[in-house]
């Protein structure tokens, strides 16, 4: 299973995120534990779900004591269920009841998108379309919430703009046209950059492919007219369709034929997976 990528790159937000729950002192902990006192805490799923996030998990506890000890019974990817033990913490107890609230956010969101998604990737299983996420993130959570997708049976479309090309209806907005926004994108962006360009008719979808766009995206178009839009891209540019595309309504889709479904769904709608820490106690 894909690990997070480095600490280099998450560790800084973590520590805004425990900055923002911290500015200067936790009173409740402080009122009740004057000084160092070792504890155990259990790490306990309530909900049947896909678990995501437990290195991001560990890594807030350790950022704020770097002896804080985190033992899983589980790995990311897995299934996991109702009342089920996936492991204990093990530190300084005002480091595990301070930590608890942005550790369990962050499980408990990445874990949500990671088990809506695997919902999701389960009712295209048996055709080829692969299942995107987009863009709809929660503002400095990217880089967690597209991890949880891939955990979740999911892969990444682009991380952000710097990353591809994908002109949508305001560039061609701007550029005039379809053909002109693709000739624009072929003679400013690298060779090796695939251009990509949102569709939202079939005269739209004949533009793009006479243009020479790489991948043509159907945009909140009707199951028909995704259809005669694929006969009339006859595997001349990739496919991907788009447009409120929920685990409700994806089977409409998955018999077009496209080579992608992106639903910002997976990020912006998935419920969080609930999950405690329960039974902290002091041990020798």
């Amino acid at each position: 299973m894909n690990k997070i990528t480095t600490t280099l790159q998450c560790d800084h937000l973590i520590l805004e995120a425990l900055k923002e729950d911290i500015s200067s002192e936790d009173v409740s902990t402080n009122a009740v534990m004057k000084e160092y006192t070792k504890g155990e805490v259990d790490l306990i799923c309530k909900q049947d779900g896909i678990i995501a996030g437990l290195d991001v998990f560990r890594r807030v506890f350790e950022l704020l004591d770097e002896d804080t000890q985190a033992e899983f019974y589980c790995k990311d990817g897995d299934e996991v269920k109702k009342g089920q033990l996936m492991g204990k913490v093990t530190g300084d107890i005002r480091v595990l009841l301070s930590g608890e609230r942005v550790a369990l956010n962050y499980l408990q969101r990445m874990s949500g998108i990671a088990t809506y998604t695997h919902s999701v990737a389960e009712l295209l299983k048996g055709t080829r379309t692969k299942l995107l996420d987009t863009r709809k993130t929660t503002p400095n959570m990217r880089i967690f919430e597209k991890y949880a997708v891939r955990v979740g049976g999911g892969y990444n479309h682009r991380y952000n703009l710097s990353d591809g090309v994908l002109l949508k209806d305001n560039h061609i907005g701007a550029a005039g046209s379809v053909a002109k926004a693709v000739q624009m994108a072929k003679e400013y962006a690298p060779f090796v950059r695939k251009i990509e360009i949102e569709v939202e008719n079939l005269d739209m979808v004949r533009e793009a492919v006479e243009a020479g766009a790489d991948i043509i995206m159907l945009d909140n178009m009707s199951a028909d007219e995704m259809r005669e839009a694929v006969h009339i891209i006859d595997g001349r540019a990739e496919t991907e369709c788009s447009g409120n595309v929920t685990k409700e309504n994806i089977s409409r889709l998955t018999e077009i034929g496209v080579d992608y479904i992106s639903s910002g769904a997976l990020t912006h709608s998935a419920p969080i997976l609930d999950i405690s820490m329960k039974n902290l106690h002091a041990v020798e």
